[in-house]
């Protein structure tokens, strides 16, 4: 038997054990008969499975140690919802074992149902959600976005996109060009005011939910750069805006932030470099990752997304010249189909 079948033999097992207790405390009753089916996967170990019986729903998260840690899941839900936060509650937990019982945020995330006409309404919310854990204390003991994890995601590019997906070995002076680009990426990160960053803000991770939305896939949130996780939620990695769409919601969040002592950069105009700067980062940190997916993971789909990201990569080396380096590089390099020159 497959170890993932083995596993959801267990996870079925530890669920039968669970649903009483739950059931009892809450007052729901006797537990009814219910289905128990597949809800999604992501590009990670973790699945998710929707419980059903009677009107009632639950979602079950299994992430399989050695390859996740639910703990972070738990801490920061707790943290997240201190805020108001609309996330997952947990109702049952083996941490051991790599299984939590959840609360139901719904079947559709912001991806599935955002279009022209009702994404000004969605970012709406979703900007208010993200400004209300921006302003939580820098108290809680999460890891920090310092050198050494800026240059680990960064590494992914050349590790896995350029050596495994197109089967380069930088020369000398593409590993320079690729040096000095990496440095400019990482200064200006750093340089940034820290917030409280979710990591992954982005409309695949927020369901249509009430109170909407509800926050997804938070477990490695750090501390860091004030632009990051805005960034992330306009420059997606499955669909794009147009760029005077994005540079609107951009400043609509500057101001809203700058009005609640949230710590952006007092200046527009620097604020749209750093954001354009760390969005560079994050692109070139995500390529690499799409590609370690594909040959590591056995998942290639991911990489059908690639050309987005040289796309959003593009616009900004037009426009920001101390990216030359970096332009020079990618010049050299063989393009994905549907990339532009």
């Amino acid at each position: 038997m497959p170890d993932q079948d083995v596993r959801l033999q267990h996870l079925k097992v530890w669920l039968d054990e669970q649903l009483p207790i739950l059931f009892a405390a809450q007052g729901w009753g006797v537990v009814p008969p219910a289905t128990l089916t597949a809800a999604s996967s992501d590009a990670s170990f973790r699945r998710y499975f929707r419980w059903e019986g009677e009107g009632r729903n639950l979602i079950v998260m299994d992430a399989p140690p050695p390859q996740e840690n639910c703990k972070p899941f738990v801490d920061i839900a707790f943290l997240l919802a201190k805020s108001g936060i609309n996330v997952p509650k947990i109702y049952a937990e083996d941490l051991e074992r790599g299984f939590l019982l959840l609360n139901d945020l719904g079947n559709q995330t912001y991806l599935d149902v955002i279009d022209e006409e009702n994404a000004d309404d969605l970012f709406r919310d979703a900007l208010q959600a993200l400004l209300a854990f921006q302003q939580l204390p820098m108290v809680a003991p999460l890891p920090s976005y310092d050198v050494a994890l800026l240059r680990r995601e960064l590494e992914l590019f050349p590790e896995w996109y350029v050596k495994r997906e197109l089967g380069i070995e930088f020369d000398s002076t593409q590993q320079q060009l690729w040096q000095e680009a990496s440095d400019l990426l990482i200064d200006s990160a750093l340089a940034q005011p820290k917030v409280l960053v979710h990591r992954d803000y982005m409309p695949r991770n927020l369901m249509l939910s009430e109170p909407n939305p509800g926050v997804l896939d938070f477990q490695d949130a750090v501390y860091g750069p004030v632009t990051y996780d805005v960034t992330c939620l306009f420059k997606d990695a499955f669909l794009s805006w147009p760029e005077a769409r994005v540079r609107g919601w951009l400043e609509d969040y500057w101001r809203q932030a700058g009005a609640l002592g949230i710590p952006v950069q007092p200046d527009i105009e620097d604020f749209l470099r750093a954001s354009d700067l760390m969005g560079v980062q994050r692109h070139l940190k995500v390529i690499g990752i799409f590609a370690r997916i594909c040959h590591r993971d056995g998942k290639p789909r991911y990489l059908g997304d690639v050309p987005r990201f040289f796309a959003y990569i593009e616009a900004v080396l037009a426009r920001r010249p101390e990216l030359a380096q970096l332009q020079a590089l990618l010049s050299s390099l063989p393009r994905p189909a549907g990339a532009t020159a």
